[in-house]
């Protein structure tokens, strides 16, 4: 109670104090009496007391402040500098908290008695420079000038001018300069002059501060008193609690008399150890004969100066030390790049160790087979090998070699015994044997005409030695002629031709040859320049080897298509094709009739020369055109298809052909051969021949358009391009209609329009802007729920980082820290209210099980959940960019934190700092490393920049492992960001109100997954197919129900790790166990094919799974589109495999699908790649008794469309499926093309085949490449007012 009534009573004495003891005596004149509280009168501070009026209170401060005693004595103050003076200095001891004459009680009793004595300055328009030029600076400054501020200060709040303030205040109004101030006129008339000129003469432009300082002259003047009185007034009178206000309750009528009783000299007495004698009654006011008189009034004179102003540097020292800080920060995604960078080399170095363990024995049988040929292979060891380094060119590095000497050649192998490069030793040649004579006598050169130079170095001088002699021995028994020199070797590196110079002589070559060929101008052939022309004759006088033709072809030197041509060019047999040589041979390629190209592969394979081709050499020929395709085919299907394509032209009794049956053989084909080439690498197909095909359609416009109603559509122009395109037709994947026997295995009995037909697109022609708007409603229509939850979820993120960055800048409580950093910290609380919403809610597109779960509710309708994963890369992406500038944004708070005096930094963070007086901050490192936020800060930099780069699209690829493990650092970034926020350094922490939602949720999913991962399941059936695909039956769990084209998580224990990788289920819903096919593509799915190869025991069981799933993609969706479109790339067609058996199943079972018809477009290097999906294909085909799907396949391993080999294979396909109504190379009904698949002709002609289909579903999954090409076609179709084609897709 006793403090309660102190704390009520002392501020009470305090106001009545200043109100009617300082106040009267200031004005000179009393307050009015206190009427009662008025509650509609305005008690706040007007902006004219604040910045001018009681600024007037400056005029009134002297120099300095005289101490003394209860005596009387005016005892002499010790300055700083240890020097002595009358009295203290004002500018001197602003708060000096540890000033020398201020140690004790006493020493405060002795102030206060002494500016009772001393009397005040005269109220006037003179400032004393202690308050004028030495007022306590701002921040790093350590002086200023107090009145200059408030003059600023008012002009910053507005104040009215001089003249408009005495209107407002009904003051008379005053229109002379002299009128100001009559006295100050007369006495000081130059003060009036001099701030008149500065107003230039204009006393409208007076301010409000100088003209009332002009005013005073020992006494306010009118305008300040009216200010400060009608201030006091309304403080008094609009305050509910003031003391005299009776209704209030608070006081008393004796405790209202006892306040305004009371005098500051009662205060003083009470409170001090002051005698009452040494004060006198009215300490406001000394009169004569008051105690103790002051000895005179205090000027500078005696006392000591003012300290100069300076400039503190709170950062001098820190700069280096700053940049490096920020530099590191900066630098650590460099080092994750860097530490991503090694991991990844060592992953590809152990997977080529891995698989070359592998392949290592079947590759030295290899080496030994082609060393020493097949009849004495068993009897044979390793031969004997000399290891060199080869030197490629001054900018190539070199490479490890080794180098065997067989009979008439010379094989350089690399460290894996694979052929780098055979060098053919014939007769008459003249072989140059080079040795250098210093820097160790290690380096060799050898000189064989028309071959780029061979140069080894060896670590000693009799490792070469011991070549050289090997080398003298083969050269004399190939009957070669050869001399041999020493030189220098700096000369002997300058004198070599490598590789990369041979390259640039073919290059020119070439260029001359297809400009005689093709009539091109010499110019674009790439004519050297004229200072050149010995160059240009000597790359028109070269002659290419074997293996250079080969290469030129893109084929192997082996292979027998390129030795039939290379002897068949070759006239003068001296195993190189000379310029000439080349040119009869290609122009025959690329002008010649259909007649010279049938006569020059007769030619080609006549291998005896006797003029008539048999049996075996025609097998032997179209070995040699399948041999692109990795010899799919066995001999006996290669015999099949030479007895059906001799029985088809009526040659069953023949066993040899002449040239006119060869070429009457090939008689339906004249328009392939017409455009059959010889495809060199880097020469594009003639523009003529492509823009034929893409003109040609697949069938005939009159035969397409059989009804009234479809030939109205049919234009007479149309029909005629369709005649010139049957003149100039190109090679077709598709037979005529009354040439196809069966289809999809039924006989054909009515015409059915067939893929690839020529889209009629006159009635849709637009404009390109008509094309480019329903470009952009097709993208809004397949996108919208894309676009819509984007647009929700970034509209919180801005909403959230607005509202704080507007909170900080206009609404937080006046703490001044947005006064002290106004930029950083907006910055820095804005991106955190964001950051903090994303790194929570990107937990959710981890949720799989929930995401499985809710993309079969309505839920699916409005949010794109197969979009999980893309928009949990897009939300990391902004989170980290956020998270940058959340970073910039403290980089700018501690470094003005770092210039900040301790003072400051004590209002701002009064709970860390404390004002010692030192007024020296922290350094930056105890921000960023000796503060719970800073510290926590930086290591989440260094979490952030290890998960970024790790998983990042190439370095996922190069180690999943590293993936994996580096983002469970999660776990360690959410502790950290919980403890980052708690230390509640500016703002209460509110992490958690974003965090704890979505992490219950991810909990709860984790949980879900943690209970399967429990379970092992055994595998029942392991299968190593080719190309690297293991094939895993296992067990189904009990109640593990999915949906066709849905994925799981597997992980093996027996590799050693926990990791779990995704795979697509291609098992069918309705079968008793689940399968996968896993393509052996890094470490971890190579040592899984080792683990599952067929053990050697039979009663040896296969290593358990733990399974995780299943997940849902956009895949599923297939059967809600009446037409479906699957185009499946390499082990992209994992998925398809599972559709396709559940969709030939349900209709089997009469089940109802919406889906009407599916196309599966699979695209693959070589049909063995995958077999193990064409014996799927050909389980769907048996089953699919109502022709729901359509499979065509496209092998891409081969050259170019109008190439020789690819028309040949292209004739034998369609021979072989006309006879036997299946592919040559996949045994499947399935129609069979060579190439890429031409993805806009396909979607157009599925126009023609369902017109009455609006809305198609396409889906894809494959290399990037592929998919951008679906991509791209659905774009380009959905630009007509046609069928809209929506795209699915998945990358791997």
């Amino acid at each position: 109670m006793l403090f309660s009534l102190f704390a009520s009573v002392a501020p009470k004495t305090g106001t009545n104090i200043a109100l009617y003891e300082w106040l009267p005596s200031f004005l000179q004149k009393t307050p009015p009496e206190y009427t009662g509280y008025r509650p509609f009168l305005d008690p706040s501070i007007s902006p004219e007391f604040l910045a001018a009026s009681e600024q007037f209170l400056s005029t009134m401060v002297p120099p300095g402040v005289y101490m003394r005693n209860a005596s009387c004595h005016f005892q002499r103050v010790i300055n700083r500098n240890s020097s002595v003076s009358r009295a203290l200095r004002v500018c001197n001891s602003y708060w000096s908290r540890e000033h020398p004459n201020l140690q004790r009680a006493e020493d405060v009793d002795a102030l206060l008695l002494g500016m009772a004595s001393q009397i005040a300055e005269q109220e006037d328009h003179v400032v004393v420079e202690d308050v004028r030029d030495f007022w306590p600076g701002p921040l790093k400054y350590s002086r200023t000038d107090h009145v200059a501020s408030s003059l600023q200060r008012g002009r910053d709040l507005g104040l009215p001018s001089y003249t408009k303030a005495r209107e407002a205040l009904g003051l008379p109004p005053i229109t002379r300069w002299q009128d100001i101030n009559p006295a100050l006129s007369q006495s000081h008339g130059t003060v009036l002059e001099a701030t008149a000129a500065l107003y230039n003469q204009d006393l409208s432009l007076l301010e409000l501060l100088p003209g009332g300082l002009l005013e005073s002259h020992g006494n306010p003047g009118p305008l300040f008193s009216t200010i400060v009185l009608d201030q006091f007034v309304r403080l008094r009178d609009g305050d509910r609690y003031w003391f005299e206000n009776t209704r209030n309750g608070l006081f008393s009528e004796e405790e209202i008399a006892e306040i305004r009783n009371t005098s500051l000299w009662d205060v003083l007495v009470a409170v001090t150890n002051v005698d009452p004698s040494a004060l006198q009654p009215n300490v406001f006011f000394w009169h004569v004969g008051d105690p103790c008189p002051q000895p005179g009034q205090l000027s500078t004179e005696g006392l000591p100066a003012c300290v100069p102003p300076v400039k503190r540097d709170y950062f001098k020292g820190s700069g280096f030390g700053f940049g490096v800080t920020i530099g590191t920060l900066c630098c650590f995604p460099l080092v994750s790049l860097l530490v991503a960078w090694i991991v990844a080399r060592l992953r590809k170095r152990n997977f080529k160790k891995l698989q070359g363990q592998n392949c290592q024995s079947i590759k030295s049988e290899k080496f030994v087979e082609g060393v020493e040929g097949q009849a004495r292979r068993p009897q044979l060891t390793q031969p004997c090998l000399s290891p060199a380094l080869e030197w490629q060119g001054r900018k190539e590095p070199c490479r490890p070699v080794l180098v065997h000497l067989q009979p008439g050649q010379v094989r350089v192998l690399d460290c894996r015994l694979s052929v780098l490069r055979i060098i053919q030793l014939r007769p008459l040649q003249q072989v140059n044997l080079i040795l250098s004579n210093n820097r160790g006598h290690r380096t060799l050169l050898l000189k064989i005409p028309k071959e780029y130079d061979l140069v080894l170095l060896f670590n000693l001088e009799e490792e070469r030695q011991a070549l050289v002699e090997n080398l003298r021995v083969a050269l004399k028994e190939s009957g070669l002629s050869f001399q041999e020199w020493e030189m220098r070797e700096q000369e002997l590196l300058r004198a070599a031709v490598t590789r990369e110079q041979r390259s640039h002589l073919l290059e020119t070559f070439f260029r001359h040859l297809f400009s005689q060929v093709l009539d091109i101008d010499q110019a674009d052939a790439g004519t050297l320049p004229l200072d050149s022309s010995q160059k240009v004759q000597e790359a028109l006088t070269c002659e290419l080897s074997r293996v250079e033709f080969a290469e030129s072809l893109g084929l192997k030197p082996q292979d027998m298509f390129v030795e039939s041509m290379f002897s068949l060019a070759d006239k003068d047999g001296n195993g190189y094709l000379s310029f000439r040589e080349f040119l009869d041979i290609l122009v025959v390629f690329m002008k010649g009739s259909p007649e010279e190209k049938s006569r020059l592969m007769f030619r080609m394979y006549d291998f005896d020369e006797n003029g008539l081709i048999s049996k075996d050499e025609f097998i032997r020929m179209l070995r040699s055109f399948i041999e692109i395709s990795n010899n799919c085919l066995s001999k006996a299907q290669l015999a099949e298809v030479v007895e059906s394509m001799f029985r088809e032209s009526g040659f069953q009794d023949k066993e040899e052909l002449t040239w006119e049956d060869f070429h009457f053989m090939l008689r339906d084909h004249d328009s392939e051969l017409r455009f059959t080439q010889l495809c060199v690498k880097g020469v594009e197909v003639p523009e003529v021949i492509k823009d034929l095909c893409r003109r040609a359609s697949y069938i005939s416009q009159d035969k397409l358009c059989p009804s009234p109603r479809v030939s109205a559509r049919c234009s007479r122009s149309d029909v005629e391009v369709e005649r010139t395109t049957q003149r100039l037709q190109c090679p077709m994947d598709t037979d005529p209609p009354q040439e196809v026997r069966r289809r999809f295995g039924k006989k054909v009995t009515l015409f059915q329009p067939l893929l690839f037909t020529e889209a009629h697109r006159q009635k849709f022609q637009r404009s390109r802007r008509h094309q480019t708007v329903q470009q952009f409603k097709r993208f809004i229509e397949n996108y919208r729920r894309h676009i819509g939850c984007v647009a929700v979820f970034y509209t919180i993120a801005a909403g959230l980082f607005l509202e704080r960055a507007y909170y900080y800048a206009f609404a937080s409580p006046p703490s001044g820290i947005a006064q002290t950093t106004f930029v950083g910290i907006i910055l820095s609380r804005g991106t955190a209210a964001s950051v903090s919403f994303m790194f929570s809610y990107i937990l959710l597109t981890m949720c799989r099980n929930l995401i499985t779960f809710l993309r079969e509710t309505f839920l699916n309708r409005y949010v794109p959940f197969d979009a999980a994963v893309d928009f949990h890369r897009l939300i990391a992406s902004t989170a980290i960019v956020l998270t940058v500038l959340h970073s910039a944004g403290h980089v700018v708070n501690v470094y003005l934190f770092s210039i900040s005096p301790l003072s400051i930094l004590s209002c701002l963070f009064p709970g860390l700092f404390h004002d010692d007086g030192s007024e020296f901050p922290q350094k930056y490192y105890w921000w960023f490393f000796q503060t719970v936020p800073g510290l926590t800060g930086v290591i989440m930099l260094l979490v952030l920049a290890i998960m970024y780069v790790f998983a990042s699209h190439h370095f996922r690829r190069c180690s999943f492992r590293g993936f994996w493990l580096t983002h469970h650092l999660y776990i360690l970034l959410y502790i950290l960001l919980i403890i980052h926020g708690s230390f509640a350094l500016i703002q209460l922490p509110r992490f958690h109100i974003f965090f704890l939602v979505p992490a219950l949720i991810y909990g709860g999913d984790k949980l879900v997954s943690l209970s399967r991962k429990k379970v092992e399941i055994s595998v029942v059936k392991a299968e190593l197919l080719p190309s690297g695909v293991t094939h895993l039956q296992f067990q189904r769990p009990q109640g593990f129900e999915y949906k066709s084209g849905q994925w799981v998580r597997i992980a093996c224990l027996a590799l050693g790790t926990t990791e779990y990788h995704p795979f697509t289920l291609t098992s069918a819903p309705h079968e008793d166990t689940l399968s996968l096919h896993i393509r052996a593509a890094g470490p971890w799915t190579t040592r899984l094919r080792e683990i599952y190869s067929p053990p050697t025991n039979g009663c040896a069981r296969y290593p358990k799974l733990y399974l995780d799933g299943p997940f849902g993609e956009g895949h599923q969706e297939w059967h809600k589109f009446e037409v479906s479109v699957l185009v499946g790339g390499g082990i992209g067609v994992t998925p398809f495999a599972s559709i396709l058996k559940d969709l030939v199943f349900k209709s089997s079972v009469s089940y109802q699908v919406f889906c009407k018809k599916i196309y599966f477009i699979w695209v693959t290097r070589t049909q063995r790649q995958f077999e193990w999906l064409a014996d799927i294909i050909r389980e769907v085909e048996e089953n699919d008794h109502q022709d729901l799907v359509s499979v065509h396949i496209y092998i891409t391993q081969l050259a170019e469309k109008f190439d020789l080999r690819t028309t040949m294979l292209y004739i034998c396909e369609r021979h072989f499926q006309k006879v036997l109504n299946r592919s040559l190379f996949t045994g499947l009904r399935s129609v069979t093309h060579f190439g890429r698949p031409p993805f806009e002709p396909f979607f157009n002609s599925l126009q023609e085949v369902h017109p009455q289909v609006r809305k198609i579903g396409v889906f894809s999954c494959g290399p990037p490449g592929m998919t951008k090409n679906v991509e791209k076609a659905c774009q380009l179709i959905n630009r007509q007012d046609r069928t809209h084609f929506s795209h699915h897709y998945e990358n791997f």
